[in-house]
């Protein structure tokens, strides 16, 4: 069902003073929907609570608690100044004031005293500007996600080709392709060392679906024999290596000028090297061989163990890793190993998750992309909206429960809370610094604020959850109060303590009933 009226954008009016926020919403008149907020940690609240429904700021510098400055670190911080446009509006005209919000994002300024025509002129280029963006970054979007779409799927169809001939699952590409991300990241997060980027895995992590694509001229007496390879045949498989690369070498790019083409030849060429330089086809030792090419090595060694193939059954996942670990397929990188030992768990769970009966690696990502909307590519559009759908089915539910539902992020010190006004405890929506604040400790009572974020950050990724029943001061009175939070911790390698979400429901009556039974 569409609707036949446009949605008016909304704007937030930030700004200490009542008259202020008066003059610009009349001015701005009836085309746009208005929130107003007095301060900078009110502002904070409304960006959390609305988020990209919220069309444009019109932000002050000199407010209370949190200032015009404050407000735009936080937007920074969060990335939501990438989302929302900023327009600074202030009698300050200093070039000092103007440089440093410029530096942290804002789109323009607007000076006191008004002008009205200027206020609706540059809110409305602000806005069209805005949508100009959004609407490039979404084409841009959608055409990297074509690309690189159809990129994988010309990359599966070919390797897939090889595996055909060579009787292998069609999951080894998706295997060698999964370790070899996995093993990648492993890679970065114990050194620096290869200095490769995100862009860089990637890469190499789409080029190694190539890896044996010089199978496809290999005999088929060759290719599927059921036993040991005569010294002869054993020459003729390591061709493949070679063959391989000269297919690559011979495609009408410039290798120097195609990233992808250059990372599939080291790979195609030398991932049956060794670190000891007792590999093929060029004896290469240690460093000598690309990491791409090791790592890819080391994906294929430990896929080939655990797969069945016409000559062996397949090997259990801890024998494959402790034969690698032993040196039984060969030596390999010292530090890969340790990347090997360190993501084995890891490595079991994705590469079991994804031995998925007769289906293949592309059909899972087909289903995963129609699933959420992007077989035509990726809509930031639709994405936005689902977000605040969802954002509004929250606040739609704690409206109506007999709860008070809260946030805490870590980087901004600040909770935010849903509904406050009707719960009887008439909390601010927003509090900075809140274990500092003495006003929300004499309603929660001395030291329990300290003692519930210690516990939070007590928790652990696995066991974030913390519930406690104590009491608050309602109109005077003590009463009975059940919270139950949630640690959020960050998902690096040594994960970092976020925030917490959680909510706080009246559970006086119980109490008292339970009271009474005693």
């Amino acid at each position: 069902m569409t609707s036949s009226k446009t949605k008016k954008p909304t704007i937030l009016i930030a700004d200490d003073a009542l008259m202020n926020r008066v003059m610009l919403k009349d001015m701005l008149g009836d085309g746009y929907d208005v929130i107003e907020v007095s301060d900078g940690e009110q502002a904070i609240a409304a960006v959390q609570r609305y988020g990209t429904a919220i069309s444009l700021i019109l932000l002050d510098i000199v407010m209370p608690r949190m200032d015009g400055f404050d407000v735009l670190a936080v937007l920074n911080k969060r990335g939501w100044i990438y989302e929302i446009p900023v327009i600074m509006v202030t009698s300050e005209e200093s070039p000092v004031y103007v440089d440093r919000a410029f530096a942290l994002g804002v789109t323009d300024f607007l000076t006191r005293p008004y002008n009205e025509a200027v206020v609706r002129q540059r809110v409305h280029n602000t806005l069209v500007l805005d949508a100009k963006h959004k609407m490039l970054t979404e084409a841009v979007s959608n055409e990297i996600y074509k690309r690189e779409k159809n990129t994988n799927l010309l990359v599966g169809i070919l390797s897939h080709i090889v595996e055909f001939r060579n009787g292998e699952s069609g999951l080894h590409v998706l295997h060698v392709n999964t370790m070899t991300e996995l093993l990648l990241n492993q890679v970065v997060s114990m050194t620096d060392k290869y200095n490769l980027s995100s862009e860089d895995i990637e890469l190499i992590t789409t080029a190694s679906s190539l890896h044996d694509i010089g199978k496809i001229a290999i005999d088929d007496a060759v290719l599927n024999k059921p036993g040991r390879l005569t010294a002869e045949e054993f020459e003729h498989m390591k061709q493949h290596t070679v063959i391989g690369a000269q297919m690559l070498d011979e495609l009408p790019y410039d290798r120097r000028n195609n990233p992808l083409i250059d990372r599939a030849y080291e790979i195609c060429r030398w991932h049956h090297e060794r670190f000891d330089g007792r590999g093929y086809p060029d004896g290469l030792k240690g460093d000598e061989i690309p990491i791409s090419a090791q790592v890819v090595a080391l994906a294929d060694v430990y896929d080939a163990l655990t797969s069945e193939r016409v000559y062996k059954e397949a090997f259990s996942h801890e024998k494959s890793i402790d034969m690698i670990l032993n040196g039984e397929c060969g030596v390999f990188n010292p530090l890969l190993l340790e990347c090997l030992e360190q993501a084995s768990e890891g490595i079991r769970k994705l590469l079991s998750i994804t031995s998925f009966g007769d289906r293949t690696g592309d059909g899972i990502r087909d289903a995963i992309d129609n699933t959420i909307g992007l077989d035509e590519g990726i809509s930031l559009r639709k994405s936005q909206e689902l977000l605040n759908f969802e954002r509004m089915k929250y606040q739609f539910f704690a409206a109506k429960s007999n709860e008070l539902q809260f946030e805490y992020l870590a980087d901004t010190d600040m909770v935010t809370i849903d509904d406050w006004s009707e719960k009887g405890l008439n909390l601010p929506p927003a509090v900075q610094n809140p274990l500092e604040n003495e006003w929300l400790n004499a309603v929660f009572g001395e030291g329990r604020l300290k003692s519930l974020c210690e516990r939070m950050r007590a928790t652990t990724p696995e066991a974030p959850v913390v519930e406690e029943d104590f009491t608050v001061e309602v109109e005077g009175e003590p009463r009975w109060f059940h919270i139950a939070a949630r640690a959020l911790w960050t998902e690096d390698d040594q994960p970092q303590f976020a925030g917490v979400f959680g909510k706080l429901a009246d559970v006086h009556e119980h109490h008292q009933a339970l009271k009474g039974l005693a």
